[in-house]
């Protein structure tokens, strides 16, 4: 099971802006980028927290440990959801030594950028 539709980062073009004016935070194993988008009208109606994964093939040639990669990483999100504010663009690049990681460290890290991040709260 996927994110939900509404918390997919799905264009090119929103990655882009991620890239080029978020903030960055790196661990070992994964490459934060957040942006907080900025609402035009000052509504109190904020969009949903977007969130994208690149991973490339340094990772790994086959596609099956990528995608495993991948389904551990939304897994982790799904799970973190609730403790995320709206409005972020969030794009998380996975670095090539993360073929060797199991979902307990991609939580403890996940967890420990977006507190770097200040996007959630350290409690």
């Amino acid at each position: 099971m996927g994110l939900p539709k509404a918390n997919r980062l799905k264009h090119r073009r929103d990655f882009v802006a991620v890239y080029e004016q978020g903030i960055r935070r790196h661990s070992r194993y994964l490459i934060l980028r957040a942006l907080l988008e900025v609402s035009i009208n000052d509504s109190l109606v904020t969009e949903p927290t977007r969130i994208g994964i690149s991973i490339s093939q340094k990772v790994s040639k086959k596609a099956v440990i990528r995608n495993r990669i991948k389904r551990q990483i939304r897994a982790v999100f799904r799970e973190l959801l609730p403790y995320l504010p709206g409005g972020w663009k969030i794009v998380i690049v996975v670095k090539p030594k993360a073929s060797e990681c199991k979902y307990e460290h991609f939580l403890r890290e996940l967890k420990q950028l977006l507190i770097e991040a200040e996007i959630i709260n350290g409690y």
